[in-house]
Formats: structure tokens, C-alpha cells, sequence
């Protein structure tokens, strides 16, 4: 069978990629494979935490060299509203994920889209998820300016096979001097003990305790988490098994405790007053 010269470059960039496993550089020489058939604009290689915030193992540079303040607060809280962060705690699998597939019914609606995604992703994202543990995920993800087509979708999943090997064969070299300024989180380390909150609702407990706030029930905390990530209130009630009115009490509960009167200012209260307060 004859094999033409984009074939037998393909077979090179892997055999370069396998090199690279133990080598600092080994993400971005991965990305340069992929760039070759599908147009993205950033790219993150993560590890997503039920408990703590996301690792970074690597990421795309800022073009003028500065640091990405949106992605610093993406970081600090923020990463608690991504829908693809949601979705590896609660339904971890293997393989490609598209935001299509994980997205609230009112994503685009949200502040966290408006104010973080579309200013800092704007179009669309993908990502090859590799869950390591019931607490972790390694994810490598690719954000573009421009809508994925059908056809750059099947071209990354066309890739998730080999991407997603590679990634598992990468654990071992994943280390602070490889990959990231400390090293990656052990699995005994990672696995959150009975009982121990994640970050999001000590986030959200911490803020409504400040200026005398009344503090907030779990399931209210549930709430005001699904809410500001995009799930609307009928979507809330199939995902907690409650009543559509339920929902809707508990969010005017919430205000009322809060004092707050629009999704708007909750987010700011939580990911932005909150955010500094608490640092």
C-alpha cells in the first residue's frame, strides 16, 4: 500500500512525541502535532481535583510573554463553574470531551461565560480527559476563537487513542521540574478523607459568613454552585430529584440571606469580592 508524505510525517512526529515523553518540552511538542490538522487558539494541560484547585502541568504562552490574569482567576475560584471541571468530578470517562457535551442548558447566559470563557476561550473547547483516580483527572484541553465543525471534531477524536495513551505514559515524568511549579498531587494525597469539603463549598460557606450573613444549608450551596453554572432552575430540580418550586424557594431563599437581587451580583459576591477577601 502506498503511503503519501503526510503519512510518513505523521509516523515521525510520533516517534518524536515518544521521545519527548520524559522531556520538559514534551506538551508543547504535542500540541505542534495536533496544530497540524486542526486550528485552535490555547491549549492547558490540567489535572482537575474533586478537593482543591486545578494543577497545571502546562499551558500555551501569553503572545507578548505577560501572565494570563483570566486564567490566574480561573485558578483562584473560578474553575469551580467550568462545566468540563463539573462534569471529570461527577461523570470521569476516558477519551474526548466537547463543551456540547457538558455544557448547562443556560451556559452562555451565565457571568462565568461572559466574563471568563468568552473572554478568554470565546468559541469553543474541547478535551481528552484521562481519569487517574475517583478524585482526579488528567485533561490536555484546546480553545478556539471559532466554533469546532463537525469535521475538526472527528479529527481530534480521530486522535483521542493515541493523545490519550501518551498522556498515561506522561504521568511519571509529570513532576515540578518537568511540568509545573510543584509536583503533582499523589493519590493518596489527592483522595479527599470522609467527609472533607471541596473547595467550592468552603468558598461559598466563607463568603456567606462574612458581614454578618446568614450562612447557607448544603443544599442551598448546591444550589447557588448549579445556578451559577449555568443549570437552570428546572434543570436544578431533575439534577438534585426536588420540585421546580422548590428550587425557586430555595433561590429566594438565598438572596434574602445573601442580599443580593440577580445571578449577577451572586457571581460577583462569590468569584470577586469573595475571591480577594479570602486570599
Amino acid at each position: 500500500m502506498e503511503q503519501d508524505w503526510q503519512d510518513r510525517a505523521f509516523h515521525h512526529h510520533m516517534a518524536t512525541l515518544i521521545d519527548a515523553l520524559d522531556g520538559p518540552d514534551f506538551w508543547t511538542r504535542l500540541t505542534r502535532v495536533i496544530e497540524r490538522y486542526v486550528a485552535f487558539d490555547n491549549w492547558v494541560a490540567l489535572v482537575f481535583m474533586r478537593d482543591r484547585a486545578p494543577f497545571v502541568c502546562a499551558e500555551s504562552p501569553m503572545p507578548d510573554g505577560t501572565v494570563d490574569v483570566l486564567f490566574r482567576a480561573y485558578l483562584e475560584g473560578m474553575y469551580q463553574l467550568d462545566p468540563f471541571w463539573i462534569a471529570a468530578c461527577e461523570r470521569p470517562r476516558t477519551g474526548l470531551v466537547t463543551l456540547a457535551e457538558v455544557a448547562p442548558d443556560n451556559f452562555r447566559m451565565t457571568d462565568y461565560y461572559q466574563r471568563y470563557f468568552k473572554s478568554n476561550i470565546i468559541g469553543d473547547e474541547v478535551q481528552f480527559n484521562l481519569p487517574l483516580d475517583a478524585q482526579r483527572t488528567l485533561i490536555f484541553s484546546f480553545g478556539a476563537k471559532h466554533h469546532y465543525t463537525e469535521r475538526e471534531i472527528a479529527q481530534f477524536a480521530l486522535f483521542a487513542p493515541w493523545v490519550v495513551a501518551l498522556m498515561r505514559q506522561r504521568l511519571p515524568y509529570e513532576h515540578g521540574d518537568q511540568g509545573g511549579s510543584e509536583a503533582l498531587p499523589a493519590e493518596e494525597a489527592a483522595v479527599a478523607a470522609p467527609g472533607r469539603e471541596r473547595d467550592d463549598a468552603r468558598r461559598f460557606e466563607a463568603v456567606a459568613q462574612q458581614s454578618g450573613r446568614m450562612p447557607l444549608t448544603a443544599r442551598e450551596i448546591e444550589v447557588v454552585r448549579l445556578s451559577l453554572s449555568g443549570f437552570s432552575t428546572r434543570a436544578i430540580a431533575e439534577r438534585l430529584e426536588i420540585s421546580f418550586e422548590t428550587v425557586r424557594a430555595h433561590k429566594k431563599h438565598i438572596y434574602a440571606k445573601l442580599g443580593v437581587s440577580s445571578q449577577s451580583e451572586l457571581f460577583a459576591l462569590f468569584y470577586e469580592t469573595g475571591a480577594h477577601e479570602s486570599a
